[in-house]
Formats: structure tokens, sequence, C-alpha cells
């Protein structure tokens, strides 16, 4: 069985109870939402998307919460106390199959308010519920995330050249994805918002899966988001990597050596595409620290560290103040 299966496989045993909404829910009862699309989004089917929440944690204070049947993708705003103008979009993981909510979502918000830094967590649509054209699904939602962010920044309150993006594991590859194919036509505009350009000015991919046509792949990603019968030109079109160009802004890639579900190689075939295209990148490979370590880990463990450095990264590039 596959992490990823495994992973199904705690969702149906957690007994998913279906719910309308995540407000509903009361997973977000006292935050700010931004809807993603005035009506249905792109590629609607009618299909019956419902959506479901599973918590794996067993400790009522520190829920860890995996999301699926998003019909209403959704920017969920977490504000800091003394913000200084930055702005993260958020994005979870979770094989393009769940989106792990809190481990990827609301503790990174955490930090990042901690930082000055307005994070925007992105729930974004997964492609295998039902939507046409499924492998553009989620870069559907990241680009009108951005777009949304610069649209509305005066009201938001953050600057419209100092917003990055934040992904791990799927959502690092979606974030990647956005890095480097922001400018890709996935959807007809639908209003002025759309506009604005969807370039992050900064990267930062954690345990990215990046490459979805070389051997060191994420196959339940790649299945995911393409298909299982996807050829050989669309798994290298969505291929992180190998979408490197001009425009792609400064990366900043984090890796631990000891990641049995999406190897380091990842991470290391984009930064070798970045230093091939002559762009400002950081790549840390850590002994220890597994995947899915999000910001969890004890100080004991070298992966830990990733957070201040990359604060040291996002300095020098003028995304938050030095």
């Amino acid at each position: 069985m596959t992490a990823i299966d495994r992973r199904a496989a705690l969702i149906a045993a957690a007994g998913l109870a279906a719910l309308p909404s995540l407000a509903s829910a009361q997973i977000m009862a006292a935050d700010e939402i931004i809807d993603l699309w005035p009506g249905t989004p792109p590629g609607g089917t009618n299909a019956r998307i419902v959506r479901k929440i599973a918590d794996q944690s067993k400790d009522p204070s520190k829920p860890d919460r995996f999301v699926t049947g998003i019909d209403r993708p959704i920017l969920v705003v977490r504000r800091p106390a003394r913000p200084n103008g930055a702005a993260m979009l958020v994005v979870p993981g979770g094989g393009y199959g769940f989106l792990s909510y809190d481990n990827e979502g609301t503790r990174q918000a955490a930090w990042l308010n901690a930082r000055g830094i307005t994070a925007f967590i992105l729930l974004y649509r997964l492609p295998g519920e039902g939507w046409k054209r499924r492998e553009d699904v989620p870069l559907q939602d990241a680009q009108r995330a951005m777009r949304l962010i610069r649209a509305r920044a005066v009201s938001l309150g953050v600057a419209k050249d100092r917003i990055g993006v934040l992904g791990f594991s799927a959502g690092g590859h979606l974030a990647g994805s956005l890095a480097t194919r922001h400018g890709e036509p996935v959807y007809d505009p639908v209003d002025a918002a759309d506009r604005e350009t969807a370039r992050p000015d900064l990267a930062a991919l954690i345990y990215p899966v990046v490459s979805l046509d070389a051997p060191f792949t994420h196959g339940g990603s790649r299945d995911m988001l393409l298909g299982e019968s996807a050829d050989a030109q669309a798994r290298r079109n969505r291929s992180v990597e190998l979408r490197v160009d001009a425009a792609t802004p400064p990366v900043f890639l984090v890796h631990a050596s000891d990641d049995g579900l999406v190897p380091p190689a990842n991470s290391i075939a984009l930064f070798q595409a970045m230093e091939a295209a002559k762009h400002p990148v950081a790549l840390h490979i850590f002994e220890d620290g597994g995947h899915g370590f999000g910001t969890r880990l004890p100080r004991t463990m070298q992966a830990a560290a990733w957070p201040d450095l990359f604060a040291t990264f996002a300095a020098k590039h003028g995304l938050i103040p030095a």
C-alpha cells in the first residue's frame, strides 16, 4: 500500500461526516473567507461534490483535519497583529486527493502571522472530484487566488509587489506550477481581478512534488492530477523543473533526506533548473524530518529550522523587512 493509499484508508476509517460547508463544521467560524469565483468555478459538470472533514488528531486542542469535497474553493484569511505588508498564499498538500488543512494550512498561517505576514490559506478544488479538464483545476484556483489578493491588496492591507506562495508536498507542486505557469491561460477571465498578474513574488516549496515524469515522481499525486492514463507529454508539461523560464520568481526549497514518500531528488531537480536559468534559489536538505512535517518537528530534528531559514531568504528578496 502506498503512502497516499494509507492516507486514503485513514480518511475512510475515520468515518468522514458529510458536511455542507466548512463554516457549518466550524472549521473557520471566526475567519474571514474570500470566495474565489463569483459563480460556478470553471469546468463544472453538476457532479455532486460533498464537503467532508476528518480529524486525524486525538487531541481536540490540536486538530489535524483532512478536507475533501471542495465544491467551493476559497481563501481563508489569517491576519497578523502587526502586519508588515507581506502576504503568502498557503497551499496545503494531500496528494491532490485531500487537503491537510491544519498541518499545512492553519499552523503555517500562525508562524507567518508571528512574522507580520498576512496568510491566505487556499482551499483548492481536487482534480478527481468531477471537474472538466481535471489537470488544470488546481492551477485555475491558484492563479485566481493570486489575482484576487492583488486586486484587493488595499483593503487586505498587503503590498501588491510582496505576495509569495508557500506550498507543501502536492501543494508544493501546485505552488511551483503557479511560479512557473502563472501566465498560462487555464481559464477564461471572469472579472476585473483577472487583469492582475498571477505571478508570485517568491515561492517556497516544502518537500514538494516537482516532476511528474522522472523516475522519482510521486505516482499518487501524478495520477490524481492527470489521471492514470496520462501520456508522457502531459506529464512533462506539468513537471515544474521543465517549466522554469525568465519570469520564474526566486524559489526556496526544503526537503529531508529520509523522505520516503517524495524523494529529495524532486527539490534537487528544480534547484538545478533554477541554477541553469541563473535565477535566485536556495535548497536545504536536512538529514532527518521525513515527509509531511510542516512545523511540528521537535527542535532536536534538523528540518525544524526551515521557517527561520525562509525568513532570511524572504528578507533578502524583499518580501519582508530585513
